[in-house]
C-alpha cells in the first residue's frame, strides 16, 4: 500500500471480526511504534499488550465505573452515561488486541512522543489491513495504581494511548475531513 493511501485510509474501527491478531503482527506494530521521533531521542515509550478477551471485558467494566465517576466532575461526559451503565457496552468493542502505550518520565515531552508512536502503530496496522481505535475512555483505568501493578507497569509511568486492534467487519469506510485551517502563511 502506498503511504498516501495508508494515511488517507486510516479510520477508527469499532466493529471487529473474531479473527485474532497474531503475535508476530503485534510485534511488527510495536517495531513500527519505536521508529517514531522523540524529543532528544529519549524514546520514552513502554507497552502493555492484552490479548485475553475475558480480561478485556473485565477491564472494560472497570473503566466504565471510573468513567461514571468522571461524569460527576466533567459535564461533557454526561452524554456517555448511558453507555457506561450499559452492561453490554464494551469500551474495547470486542477487539482481539489492546496495546497500551505508557510514557516513561524521560525527555521533555514523553506524552507527545508516545502519541507519535501511537500514530505509527495506527498507520502500520492500516497497512496490514488491521483496524485500530484510540480508546480514551480507558485512560483512567490504565493510570490507576491497581491496574498498573497488575500489568507490572511502574507507578511513575503514564498511560497515553490505549489502542485496540483487530480485523474490521467490512471495508474501511471513507470519511470526509475538514480542510486545513491555516492561521498564518508567511513568505519572504
Amino acid at each position: 500500500m502506498e503511504l498516501r493511501d495508508v494515511i488517507y485510509g486510516r479510520r477508527s474501527v469499532r466493529k471487529y471480526t473474531e479473527q485474532p491478531v497474531e503475535r508476530e503482527q503485534v510485534e511488527a506494530l510495536l517495531a513500527a511504534a519505536v521508529q517514531a521521533p522523540s524529543a532528544m531521542n529519549s524514546q520514552p515509550w513502554a507497552f502493555a499488550v492484552i490479548q485475553d478477551k475475558a480480561r478485556l471485558k473485565t477491564y472494560s467494566d472497570q473503566a466504565k465505573v471510573i468513567m461514571l465517576e468522571f461524569c460527576e466532575t466533567r459535564p461533557i461526559l454526561q452524554k456517555y452515561r448511558s453507555l457506561f451503565t450499559d452492561p453490554d457496552y464494551n469500551i474495547f468493542y470486542d477487539a482481539s488486541t489492546l496495546i497500551v502505550i505508557y510514557a516513561k518520565p524521560a525527555g521533555p515531552n514523553p506524552t507527545i512522543d508516545c502519541a507519535l508512536a501511537a500514530q505509527n502503530i495506527m498507520l502500520a496496522a492500516r497497512d496490514q489491513g488491521i483496524g485500530t481505535c484510540w480508546i480514551g475512555f480507558a485512560l483512567g483505568l490504565f493510570n490507576d495504581a491497581v491496574a498498573k501493578a497488575e500489568l507490572g507497569v511502574p507507578a511513575e509511568y503514564q498511560a497515553v494511548a490505549p489502542l485496540i486492534a483487530g480485523y474490521p467487519q467490512g471495508d474501511f469506510r471513507t470519511m470526509r475531513k475538514k480542510s486545513p485551517e491555516v492561521l498564518a502563511w508567511l513568505e519572504g
